[in-house]
């Protein structure tokens, strides 16, 4: 397991991701299974007071190894930790769990470098709900793929697993109706407790619509200037609000690739949301409407493969970079898969269950802005077959991303 080779080569290793994504489950089975370590969390007030009060005499005295969980809610340890590391730098010794992204916060993320390696729990993939271990990067940069294969499933599967979601909390829930009401709660307490831990204000009423404003435009490019508008938020509030939503795992960007690598940074990010189930909950969304209003369905899809690719790149051979790709003159592909040695695979969702040669107009305008290092392009769509397109284009099944190269857990 990944997980326990970083704790073996590392003193310090932070496992961080949303709530209830399994970091408290994992956590504790290294606690009491694998490292019979000392296991402590900051959501006890008593723990947290100690922690706050003394953090040097409160890391001095703790029995190692030990596991803190959600250290976001006491910043003042990042430093005693630190102390305490450089005086001693066997590995294992701490490991620390939070519901905030760390390496957004300056202070914090500075404060262990070079000392702390950093994991993201993600909710779960459908790989993981399967129970296999998914292969679908590592087959896309394989030299060949199969060609005459049939993995697809039926459309209310597929809208069923877009509107449950990765976290493992929902999928104890049987009834859409309880599902909903998890997630009502679940973005409750997220809003009016983690985000106001970490901005330590309490005005943050217009968080709610803002973050139900951004459902509705999940997979579309970020602008924050007219967002800012839209809203009626002043663009500093609106920046400062984003990144807490990012920092608590609910928002990210995906980047813009280009061959000049530093256009990527001035380039405009999509928006996507973390979790298809918490998005589909905002925008008020079942597999009964979905089903019936296509026009729904296509962002819900794309956000839905772009935070499945993010999960399994924590785990590929490949370990590539994830883009997306659009041109000035609004050619597009929705995902680019760059690996370390350049390569490049393009890969176009459709919520559609045909799929024709027009599909691959975005595809071959890519292929011939990336030349040499265009190595394959894939359209995933709600069919069942498994189409060549030619030598480098490929149209698969939507399921292929949990089903090629998997292999059982």
């Amino acid at each position: 397991m990944l997980f326990l080779e970083v704790l073996a080569d590392n003193p310090v290793a932070l496992l961080h991701g949303a709530r209830q994504a399994g970091k408290s489950t994992l956590a504790q089975w290294v606690a009491t299974e694998e490292r019979r370590a000392r296991y402590l969390t900051l959501d006890d007030a008593g723990v947290l007071a100690a922690a706050r009060g003394d953090p040097v005499g409160f890391i001095g005295g703790l029995e190692e190894p030990v596991v803190l969980e959600e250290v976001q809610r006491a910043p003042e340890l990042f430093l005693a930790i630190k102390a305490s590391v450089d005086r001693d730098r066997r590995a294992g010794r701490f490991l620390l769990t939070g519901s905030a992204d760390v390496m957004l916060l300056p202070d914090l993320s500075e404060s262990l470098a070079g000392r702390m390696e950093v994991l993201t729990l993600w909710p779960l993939s459908q790989g993981e709900v399967e129970g296999v271990k998914e292969g679908f990067i590592d087959a896309v940069f394989s030299d060949t793929l199969p060609n005459k294969m049939k993995i697809g499933e039926n459309i209310s599967k597929l809208l069923t697993r877009i509107v449950r979601g990765g976290y493992p909390v929902v999928h104890g829930r049987a009834s859409e109706d309880r599902q909903k009401a998890w997630f009502g709660s679940y973005i409750t307490t997220i809003l009016q407790r983690d985000v106001r831990d970490l901005a330590n204000i309490e005005g943050l009423t217009q968080l709610p619509r803002l973050l139900s404003l951004l459902a509705a435009r999940a997979t579309s490019l970020l602008n924050l200037s007219e967002l800012s508008r839209s809203i009626a938020i002043p663009l500093t509030t609106l920046k400062r609000y984003m990144a807490l939503l990012e920092t608590t795992f609910l928002v990210r960007t995906l980047p813009a690739w280009s061959g000049n690598l530093g256009k990527r940074l001035v380039k405009a990010p999509k928006l996507v949301l973390c979790d298809t189930g918490l998005m589909s909950s905002l925008l008020g969304l079942d597999v009964t409407r979905l089903a019936t209003d296509t026009n729904l369905l296509g962002p819900l899809v794309e956000n839905f493969m772009v935070m499945e690719l993010e999960k399994q790149r924590a785990w590929s051979r490949t370990r590539p970079h994830l883009f997306h790709f659009r041109t000035q003159t609004g050619q597009e592909v929705d995902m680019v898969l760059e690996d370390p040695a350049g390569r490049l695979v393009g890969i176009e969702v459709k919520a559609g269950a045909t799929v024709n040669n027009q599909d691959f107009k975005g595809l071959r305008a890519f292929a011939e802005i990336a030349g040499r290092r265009f190595h394959r392009g894939v359209v995933l769509y709600t069919g069942t077959e498994s189409i060549p397109f030619g030598s480098q284009l490929n149209a698969l099944p939507l399921s292929a991303l949990w089903s090629i190269g998997a292999k059982k857990k």
